[in-house]
């Protein structure tokens, strides 16, 4: 339970839905309790009468004795009814405080978890696979939200009806009570044991399930591929692979599903057979009446449940404590990402890289080695080098999504750490190299960086980023949504709607990371000829493998393998004919050739 423990603090929250729950339970099992009493009292008076009753056929009052002794038994009857209906109307209760209690916990910690990994930075989203991240804040929540709910409230089902019902059945008879309390920890531990093997097994089905489902999505995207390389039969074969190990796996889970309700009314009848027997004994001893095996047997059945639940909420008490433990090893995870003095101030775009190295903390890999550079507020910076030579790490220490290794970067001559990271980051507009848009319209999409949507900001971005054409083209114009559910939009279109969601905010720093890469040339002319107005009076970093796209940079800087290897002007670096000037005419000579 140790794990478990850190739920202790929404138990405390919700401490009253708990409290009125626990006080429901009891009196829920009042009314469960009650009816047993009346049941034996109603047979006895049966069992006491009836001889009476004969006895009285030649008397004449035989009817006006029955009417009296049915009326009595109406009463009890009716007694018993409305024990059901105040039991039910409880139980109710019961589920709308503890079972809610579980509900707003989860809704709580799914919450928690999911600010929690908006704080995180981005070495951590590149160690942990998406699927996992997804997994702990609804799987592993869920199975925590079993043991907040279902487990919390049939453990004190149990713990209430066991405090009030077995001095109740003691009182009666000690030795009745021992021979219908014999089987249930039987059936507790036999429904906790078949129960995790059925929870293992349920998880080899899933894991098969996954691995199946995975395979014919893969199939069916490729399927131009698997029909041109003429491979549908192994495909196939492949297939009945993995629906055979799926086969298995679900007949091994029949079969114990199979012997569970059986296992569990066998130990149920087991424990009602020896309550009659033991009565039966104590009738015949004169010590018991028939109407107390009755009542024993209703107190059995009482018990059962709770008892077979026992087994069945240890286990969820077991994989709530593992899925809290994965759970726990995030939230335990903290930022390094963090402003020394939470500097706000409005930036006026200065940058200085001094003597910066960078190493990826995941992978090991030294991305930038002794970097230095300064642009001046309002000056553009074009980043040009190949792939892997640190262009969109230099962008990502800009924006504070990494922190140096050794070096120094300042915005305005001062540390990059000593700013607040919301006010740093809101006078930044990032086009990332790999475009992302949520699956919303495009208008939501540009107005995404926004704190309240302008509509002229917005329709004046599309066009200065060249995409307003293309937006009012499509049937819905600017509501037409992104994704799934709405149209697929081009390379070309996506970085261009991403570029007018970074511009339109007016930042005063803005980074175009190979934002280029997906247009042809006469469009990026026509975007790069757009910028000139937008990059006027700020800060701009143009970072691209095209030369190109640098043609707009008051000043280039040219990295190779982390390093910076020149520095200047367009015209400076072709005159200096080193590395610039050989990706320069390499690339003039492919856009010949493509020509």
């Amino acid at each position: 339970m140790k794990e478990l423990k850190y739920l202790n603090k929404y138990l405390i929250r919700y401490k009253w839905h708990l409290l009125l729950g626990l006080l429901f339970v009891i009196i829920s099992n009042i009314f469960q309790i009650v009816p047993a009493p009346l049941v034996r009292y109603s047979i006895d008076l049966v069992v006491d009468n009836i001889r009476v009753y004969h006895s009285l056929e030649k008397v004449g009052v035989q009817e006006d004795f029955f009417n009296v002794f049915a009326k009595g038994i109406l009463i009890y009857a009716v007694l018993i009814l409305v024990m059901a209906l105040l039991r039910g109307i409880f139980l109710y209760f019961v589920r709308q405080t503890l079972i809610v209690m579980s509900r707003l916990i989860e809704y709580d910690l799914k919450n928690e978890i999911f600010e929690h990994y908006q704080t995180l930075p981005l070495s951590f989203y590149r160690k942990n696979n998406t699927g996992d991240l997804m997994n702990r804040i609804s799987e592993d929540v869920g199975r925590v939200r079993m043991y907040l709910g279902p487990s919390i409230m049939y453990g004190l089902q149990l713990i209430t009806l066991f405090l009030m019902l077995i001095p109740i059945m003691f009182s009666i008879s000690t030795k009745l009570t021992w021979y219908a309390l014999i089987p249930l920890p039987f059936l507790s531990f036999s429904i906790y044991y078949v129960n995790n093997i059925i929870e293992r097994r349920s998880e080899e089905i899933q894991e098969s399930q996954s691995r199946l489902s995975t395979f014919v999505q893969e199939a069916f995207s490729g399927i131009r591929v698997l029909k041109s390389f003429t491979r549908e039969r192994e495909s196939v074969k492949s297939f009945t692979q993995e629906s055979d190990i799926y086969k298995r796996h679900s007949l091994r889970l029949t079969r114990v599903q199979s012997l569970f309700f059986p296992l569990m009314t066998g130990l149920i009848g087991l424990s009602t057979i020896l309550t009659v027997y033991a009565g039966s004994v104590e009738v015949i001893n004169g010590s018991l009446t028939f109407g107390n095996i009755a009542e024993f047997i209703i107190y059995v059945n009482m018990l059962t449940w709770p008892v077979a639940s026992l087994g069945w909420t240890s286990s969820l008490v077991q994989r709530a404590e593992a899925s809290q433990k994965r759970i726990n090893e995030f939230l335990e995870t903290k930022t390094d990402i963090i402003s020394e003095k939470n500097l706000s101030r409005t930036i006026d775009g200065k940058i200085q890289f001094k003597d910066v190295s960078f190493t990826y903390p995941d992978t090991g890999v030294k991305a930038l080695k002794n970097i230095s550079f300064e642009i001046n507020p309002g000056d553009s910076l074009a980043i040009i080098g190949t792939t892997g030579s640190g262009k969109s790490t230099i962008a990502s220490l800009i924006g504070r999504l990494y922190d140096v290794t050794s070096g120094d970067v300042k915005i305005d001559g001062i540390p990059i750490k000593q700013y607040d990271l919301v006010s740093l980051r809101s006078q930044m507009g990032a086009v990332p190299q790999d475009v992302f848009l949520f699956s919303d319209t495009i208008y939501n999409n540009i107005a995404f960086g926004l704190t309240e949507p302008n509509e002229e900001l917005i329709l004046q971005a599309a066009k200065d980023a060249d995409v307003y054409e293309n937006i009012i083209g499509f049937p819905q114009g600017f509501q037409t949504r992104v994704g799934e559910r709405g149209i697929t939009l081009s390379g070309g279109q996506k970085q261009r709607v991403s570029i007018a969601r970074a511009i339109v905010r007016a930042p005063k720093i803005l980074m175009l990371d190979d934002a280029l890469s997906a247009v042809d040339t006469k469009t990026e002319n026509t975007i790069l000829n757009s910028m000139k107005k937008i990059m006027q009076g700020r800060t701009s970093i143009i970072i691209s493998h095209r030369v190109s796209s640098a043609k707009l940079a008051n000043k280039i800087i040219v990295l190779n393998d982390g390093f910076l290897v020149e520095e200047g002007t367009h015209e400076s670096l072709l005159a200096a004919k080193g590395v610039y000037y050989e990706l320069y005419e390499k690339q003039m000579q492919t856009d010949e050739v493509v020509s």
